[in-house]
């Protein structure tokens, strides 16, 4: 199943945007948002209607409150079956549910309280096994809650407060929240801390990720 996958996603950008540059209005709004993000993002995003709307979603999620992660890959029923003699490659599979399937087993996203603010994790996993290197471009997606600030008091001590948190995937698509810090956040954030102790201020979530074929992106939310 993998080998056909990893073969077939690289093709996700040009089937995308072919097979789905004039979709009908109705059908357009009954996709599987999360099996679209999938595809798309597996895709590098490809120029079409859809994967625009998956996208938007996908940076939505991140915008506070609450921070959710970005891609719900338990929302997208891999698993699921078709009728018919013919057996559909797992991209044929994927496009159906994404763009052809209907929303009706969207399950919602739980959450977990954290002081001061909402960050929102997930247990559920994805329901195939998503182990292997075809889908890596899914744990390559990180996100950072940033909360950084600093100042010098008058006794000349810098005072440095840094809240900063790392998003990240596990083995089966399962999210989790923990402890970081701005020496972890990655050099494409806009965040600029001085050398030395200047009063400065960052609050912003950034998402970074690889697609199928390795290449990197990163979007940022201020707020």
């Amino acid at each position: 199943m993998y080998p056909a996958l990893r073969t077939t996603v690289l093709t996700a950008s040009l089937a995308l945007t072919v097979a789905v540059s004039s979709p009908d209005p109705v059908q357009a709004q009954t996709y599987q948002i999360d099996c679209a993000i999938l595809l798309c993002l597996a895709g590098g995003w490809p120029g079409s209607a859809p994967c625009a709307r998956a996208r938007a979603e996908f940076i939505r999620r991140i915008t506070p409150w609450p921070v959710e992660p970005p891609l719900q890959i338990w929302r997208c029923p891999m698993g699921a079956s078709f009728g018919g003699a013919a057996s559909p490659s797992p991209m044929e599979r994927l496009y159906d549910i994404a763009f052809r399937e209907p929303q009706e087993n969207a399950r919602p996203t739980p959450a977990e309280a954290v002081p001061g603010l909402i960050l929102a994790q997930a247990q559920e996993q994805a329901d195939i096994d998503i182990s292997g290197d075809a889908f890596d471009f899914v744990r390559s997606i990180r996100v950072y809650h940033i909360q950084f600030s600093q100042h010098q008091n008058r006794d000349g001590d810098c005072i440095r407060s840094d809240s900063t948190r790392l998003g990240s995937y596990g083995t089966q698509g399962d999210y989790g929240w923990a402890r970081s810090s701005v020496a972890a956040v990655p050099e494409a954030s806009d965040l600029a801390v001085p050398e030395h102790c200047g009063s400065y201020s960052w609050r912003s979530v950034f998402v970074d990720w690889r697609d199928h074929a390795g290449n990197y992106g990163s979007e940022e939310v201020r707020y």
